[in-house]
């Protein structure tokens, strides 16, 4: 690290051996306001961002102008109204903010998920477009609405992703392990390996590192592709999405319909706090033990036909109850059935 003086001068190892004496000592005389040192301006982080994600192989810019795409874009307004539209311009894609001056003052709750975004799905589906975009207020989750209005589904976001990016360069995937199956299905159908992870970005790139997987991410629409960083990043996601519909030239509610349909439901369990969530959790293993289980992250039960996945909050006494089926009924009902389970364990 390199210091400047009020000059804007860098300080010499001679400088520094002063200032230590004069810490030593305790007589600093401290710089008025006028005088605090230098700073810089640098507007230029967008475009070089926007430009990486323009050079990924597999996004194919020119495919995605000549689609002539029309969407309509949610950015909450927050700093995707900034950068979103820059995108979109230089992919030649037409588009219409909804929420997008960047002011903070978030127009609905910002979690991209489907009760928030009626304003969205309703344009849309009146409007002629191709399809709707929804990011979250840092960027980093997104979200697509269907032409006719519907939800592609939050889950789905990096199983189209990581479809088109396998069938270009096969390999492994990762998503945690509250993530909907069919990112498995998926990866399994183009030869690769899926591994889950425990629950967190951090825990994910881990192990995307480690299983060198070539996509990854968490069903919370959050899209992690290693040959631009390894961190969510909604650009990058738009822009393969884009190139996926361009080269299929199909609708997005065709390209929908293409994955394995599952539905999760999400529960909770109120529990005391004098409660040993952690001995619970033990006792559910060992009865399901017969079952595929994994316990990196709670416990994780799967079964031939659905998963349930059971992970106790680190601030409140609660067991978050996550379960996966092919009807949300059936989704429910197993995940119900494993609270019943935990509720005679607490009686």
């Amino acid at each position: 690290m390199k210091l400047l003086n009020n000059k804007g001068e860098f300080l010499t190892a001679e400088d520094g051996a002063e200032l230590l004496k004069i810490a030593d000592k305790g007589d600093f005389t401290y710089a008025d306001v006028d005088h605090l040192g230098l700073y810089t301006e640098d507007d230029s982080f967008d475009q070089r961002h926007i430009d990486s994600v323009l050079a990924l192989k597999l996004v194919d810019a020119e495919a995605i102008k000549k689609a002539g795409f029309r969407v309509a874009v949610d950015a909450v307004n927050s700093v995707g109204g900034v950068i979103l539209p820059k995108l979109l311009k230089q992919l030649g894609v037409e588009y219409t903010m909804i929420n997008g001056k960047p002011t903070g003052d978030f127009a609905h709750n910002p979690e991209p998920l489907e009760k928030n975004l009626t304003e969205i799905m309703t344009e849309v589906k009146n409007g002629n477009y191709d399809m709707g975009i929804v990011v979250d207020p840092d960027v980093d989750r997104l979200v697509f609405i269907c032409e006719d209005g519907q939800m592609f589904g939050e889950e789905y976001t990096l199983v189209s992703v990581a479809d088109y990016v396998l069938s270009k360069t096969p390999g492994n995937t990762v998503s945690n392990l509250s993530s909907t199956r069919a990112l498995r299905d998926v990866t399994l159908k183009h030869g690769g390996q899926y591994t889950a992870a425990a629950v967190g970005e951090v825990n994910v790139t881990t192990q995307m590192k480690a299983t060198k997987a070539v996509i990854g991410g968490e069903g919370n629409g959050g899209v992690i592709y290693p040959e631009s960083h390894y961190g969510r990043d909604a650009l990058v996601g738009i822009a393969l999405f884009l190139s996926n519909v361009a080269h299929k030239g199909c609708k997005v509610s065709e390209l929908r319909a293409s994955y394995p349909n599952y539905f999760i439901a999400k529960n909770r369990i109120d529990l005391t706090a004098s409660t040993d969530v952690d001995a619970i959790l033990e006792r559910v293993k060992e009865l399901y033990k017969d079952e595929q289980v994994n316990d990196i992250d709670g416990v994780k039960i799967d079964f031939a036909d659905k998963w349930v996945h059971l992970r106790k909050s680190n601030t409140e006494p609660i067991i978050r109850v996550y379960s996966e089926a092919a009807t949300m009924e059936e989704a429910d009902a197993i995940g119900k059935k494993l609270m019943q389970v935990v509720y005679d364990m607490t009686k």
